[in-house]
């Protein structure tokens, strides 16, 4: 049997524990639009498509782009047909990376960039990228996938190397 004195006390806890509860819940869902402007600032997982307008090649200069591919524990083989590429800013290329499925079961995955310098993400802008859907590959399928990319000539001309990394991470079906 309760005391009025106890009944008091947690009905204050009670309203203190809803408080908390809808605050944490709001902290939910303002972290969305903050996570996406930190990335943004940061140049963290930043697509940029670009169509094929009118662009200004830089000729007086080269840029380094290393390429790298990582597969995040996913049992898939991945890797860039080519370890580096140099290029003009400015100048649109494509290049190829070849990802094999080693599971003996389809498999969908999707591709994340990362750039170093972190900052250089702001001036690779991407026109075509296995990175912009996800791809499923059947069991022991191999494929090879192009990226279509330039380097903005208004990059910064001490940025003369480039790494731009491809990392898988496995899509777990939705109700799993």
């Amino acid at each position: 049997m309760m005391t009025p004195a106890q009944e008091l006390e947690n009905k204050r806890l009670m309203g203190k524990l809803l408080v908390i509860t809808v605050a944490m819940l709001g902290f939910g869902f303002a972290m969305v639009p903050m996570y996406k402007q930190i990335c943004d600032a940061l140049g963290i997982t930043q697509t940029r498509v670009v169509g094929a307008g009118n662009t200004q090649v830089d000729a007086s200069r080269d840029v380094t782009v290393e390429l790298l591919a990582s597969n995040a524990g996913l049992p898939w083989r991945f890797e860039a047909l080519e370890r580096s590429v140099k290029l003009h800013p400015g100048e649109l290329v494509t290049v190829r990376y070849r990802v094999q499925n080693n599971l003996g079961r389809p498999v969908t995955a999707h591709a994340v960039m990362n750039t170093a310098p972190s900052v250089a993400a702001r001036y690779v802008e991407k026109q075509e990228c296995f990175c912009f859907s996800n791809q499923t590959l059947a069991a022991g399928e191999t494929r090879e996938m192009p990226v279509v990319f330039r380097v903005s000539s208004n990059a910064p001309r001490d940025m003369d190397v480039i790494s731009l990394s491809y990392t898988f991470f496995e899509v777990k079906a939705s109700g799993a």
